[in-house]
């Protein structure tokens, strides 16, 4: 075969993987970050851990769409060295608080998505603003001003999410879990976040993240259905800490 032939081909066969290539990351690319917290000691009812965290921890910073979008992309912990104090203080792995293996597991399924932003594309870089983003929100602050702490008391979810939409003027996605023998109440469990690609609240959609949710979940709860979205006619119990129903197995 001729050479110029081969270069017609090549053009014609590389010109038609690029564009299917294109099109699959533009398939991809998402529209906004769910900044995700976790109440300790509700994980803690579910797993096998001793939560000891008086305040709520990072779950992830999420893409709201992609996942594992680019698995040669290792986890390196010596890139975030400067970050590891507040990681371990405010994003904790709370099954083995030694173990870096949590934060592989979010840089490789949501991290190597949110990189697609260049203020996102390094390692540093997405677990330095998922850091910042959560010091600038102080969810717990937020929620103590309103008179909503961790007690054996029951609220209203209403109540809950009005704190929080008064103070940052966006509607959150909050998620609770079920008593498996009582539907009296609902053990207030994770609280998403939302921001836009410019890191500008917006409001959370309470239905369509609700699988991207669940599946980020699975690290955890193998096997358990884990968090959903809460139930507005069903109280809502914030477990402080050494709770009589932070035993594994409540539920």
């Amino acid at each position: 075969m001729k050479t110029s032939h081969l270069i017609i081909l090549c053009l014609m066969y590389c010109g038609s993987v690029l564009l299917t290539s294109t099109h699959s990351i533009s398939m991809k690319d998402w529209t906004k970050l769910i900044l995700t917290h976790h109440w300790p000691q509700t994980f803690c009812s579910m797993e096998k851990c001793t939560a000891n965290f008086s305040y709520w921890t990072l779950h992830g910073l999420w893409p709201n769409s992609g996942a594992e979008c680019n698995t040669s992309w290792h986890f390196n912990a010596s890139l975030i060295q400067d970050l590891l104090p507040e990681m371990k203080t405010f994003w904790p792995n709370l099954l083995n608080p030694e173990s870096a293996v949590f934060w592989k597991h979010e840089w490789t399924k949501h991290g190597t998505c949110a990189a697609k932003a260049e203020a996102l594309d390094t390692q540093h870089k997405y677990f330095g603003k998922a850091l910042e983003l959560y010091r600038k929100l102080d969810l717990n602050g937020v929620l103590k001003k309103s008179d909503i702490i961790p007690s054996e008391n029951y609220y209203k979810l209403t109540d809950v999410e009005g704190s929080i939409s008064n103070s940052y003027g966006v509607i959150p996605k909050i998620q609770c879990v079920s008593h498996k023998k009582e539907s009296e109440f609902q053990m207030l469990g994770q609280i998403e976040i939302c921001f836009d690609k410019q890191f500008q609240l917006i409001d959370c959609e309470k239905n369509t993240e609700k699988l991207q949710s669940r599946e980020s979940l699975k690290f955890f709860f193998d096997g358990h259905p884990g968090f959903s979205v809460c139930d507005a006619s069903v109280p809502v119990y914030y477990p402080p800490l050494r709770s009589s129903l932070q035993t594994p197995g409540f539920l």
